[in-house]
């Protein structure tokens, strides 16, 4: 789909190498460039110290480009990257001022290139130092998270949520910039920003009139018991997701479960007891069987042993 493309990918961690995935997961040509002593963070030193799952991440997220180690100290390291950008259609860059005037990715001197830079920043209104969680604390969604908390330690989101989303943003602004560039055959740059997307992508999930309304329980965290989690008898899990009227009806006759119609959005702990009960008694296994061939919006979640 993006076959002939080229793009330079200066960025490291998450946002800006899953933005290069999903453009090389669509055919563009990726070269992520690094530095040869300090490489991704996710690979060497930092977040790999501290726990290798972020080398793994780092295997799945680059895995399909090419990746080109350089000296980012060398006296020729302009002319090194002059010649990686003949030809590129797109750049990404997460770098500090002093880094990009030294390697000669300025706007200065990108300014006569026919090319379409995204930039990557923290926020365009808050302090520049930010992670995922904090732009998801800024922007109050975290507020649903720790809604219905009273323990003195609470775990994050189990998804990087807004990293994710900032990716996705980077790679839809690379190519809406490229398409400009190309129509103009000049120099396009934007700046994408993880606080400032995740509020726009977030938004509407929990908008302004939700938020002034106090509202904190929805369907998709578990307002209900048609949606929700279940234990089985086995210590497994089972998510049922049977919010249309032929789902629920399907469900109740095939595990007999004592909740009519109505009452699925019902939400006394009476009505979530009464649906939990009846998994309780059943292994994952069990489940699983009586569920074979039927569309039920039922699956297992089975625990990592």
């Amino acid at each position: 789909m993006l076959k002939g493309i080229k793009i330079l990918d200066f960025t490291h961690r998450l946002p800006g190498p899953l933005a290069g995935k999903i453009l090389s997961d669509m055919g563009a040509e990726v070269i992520k460039i690094e530095d040869i002593k300090h490489k991704d963070p996710f690979l060497s030193g930092a977040f790999s110290d501290f726990d290798k799952s972020f080398e793994n991440w780092y295997e799945e997220l680059n895995k399909n480009k090419q990746v080109v180690r350089l000296d980012f100290k060398s006296p020729t390291i302009k002319d090194d990257i002059k010649k990686l950008l003949v030809g590129a259609q797109g750049l990404l860059l997460s770098l500090s001022p002093k880094l990009k005037a030294s390697l000669g990715l300025t706007d200065e001197e990108l300014k006569d290139l026919p090319i379409a830079v995204v930039e990557l920043e923290a926020s365009s209104t808050h302090n520049k130092a930010m992670h995922d969680l904090n732009a998801l604390a800024i922007s109050g969604y975290l507020s649903l998270h720790v809604a219905h908390e009273n323990d003195p330690i609470v775990a994050p989101p189990f998804m990087p949520v807004a990293g994710i989303a900032f990716g996705q943003q980077v790679a839809t602004q690379i190519l809406a910039n490229i398409i400009e560039s190309m129509r103009t055959k000049g120099f396009v740059k934007s700046v994408s920003y993880l606080h400032d997307t995740t509020d726009a992508i977030l938004h509407p999930f929990w908008s302004s009139t939700l938020r002034s309304q106090k509202k904190t329980k929805f369907l998709h965290n578990g307002a209900y018991p048609c949606y929700s989690l279940y234990r089985t008898l086995d210590g497994q899990y089972v998510a049922v997701a049977a919010v249309e009227d032929k789902f629920w009806l399907d469900l109740k006759e095939t595990f007999s479960i004592d909740l009519p119609l109505e009452r699925r959005f019902e939400t006394s702990d009476k009505a979530f007891d009464a649906v939990a009960a009846v998994f309780a008694k059943l292994t994952a296994d069990e489940i699983e069987e009586r569920t074979q061939n039927k569309e039920l919006c039922l699956s297992i979640v089975r625990k990592i042993s």
